[in-house]
């Protein structure tokens, strides 16, 4: 049996950018397991795991998970038999410290990230994907105004009600907290840049186009495993 670990893709996007769309599409036609972490935490929990066992004491005390938890769990994951061809990472590294982490771990396994392609979507068009929902008062019926608007500008289709936004949805809401997240994924782009595995693709062309480009950037980048 190889000690070589499979293909590792690290999927780079803002919240909005349509990130956990393309992932699941992309796992699929590239034959690699759709990892992201948050799935890891709940499964290993639920299965009671030593590592589960182990990130649900953190969260019970309202902590961090440990990088090194988290990379373990990401190890663990790569050696299952459906991830043989390699994973597809969806929301891990969030910071720089965290990719030097996985980088090590990998390293030691004869692995590496082989390609990492950042969906590039401008800020205002993510604040209006974000901050673009709004709820019936009456029924609590969900309308987008990029994707689901309703007939009449502020009436719900259904019932008539007024449709209003939650607090959380508001653009400036979504704005200064989307500003947060930025600042962490700009870290996390630059450092995959310098090390040359930075693949950008405009996200604004509509989803079949941007996974036929983020196909195109990553299958000669990872190539068929050793």
């Amino acid at each position: 049996m190889t000690a070589s670990i499979g293909r590792v893709v690290v999927l780079l996007g803002a919240p909005g950018a349509g990130k956990g769309t393309q992932a699941q599409i992309l796992s699929e036609k590239l034959g690699l397991a759709h990892v992201a972490t948050g799935d890891l935490f709940r499964a290993a929990v639920r299965d009671q795991t030593p590592l589960g066992v182990t990130a649900k004491g953190f969260m019970d005390r309202g902590e961090l998970v440990p990088d090194a938890v988290t990379i373990e769990m990401l190890l663990e994951r790569l050696a299952k038999p459906d991830a043989e061809a390699g994973i597809l990472l969806d929301g891990f590294p969030r910071n720089t410290a965290q990719a030097e982490v996985l980088d090590k771990a990998l390293g030691d396994k004869g692995g590496r990230v082989n390609v990492a392609p950042l969906i590039e979507v401008p800020e205002p068009e993510l604040v209006s994907r974000l901050g673009g929902r709004w709820i019936c008062r009456a029924q609590g019926h969900p309308y987008h105004l990029q994707g689901k608007p309703p007939k009449q500008a502020g009436i719900c289709d259904v019932d008539g009600s007024e449709l209003y936004q939650r607090d959380d949805d508001k653009p400036e809401t979504v704005q200064a907290r989307l500003r947060q997240q930025l600042g962490a994924l700009e870290q996390v782009v630059g450092y995959y840049r310098d090390h040359g595995v930075l693949a950008t693709v405009d996200g604004t062309t509509g989803i079949e186009n941007v996974s036929k480009d983020l196909l195109a950037a990553i299958e000669p980048a990872i190539g068929s495993r050793s």
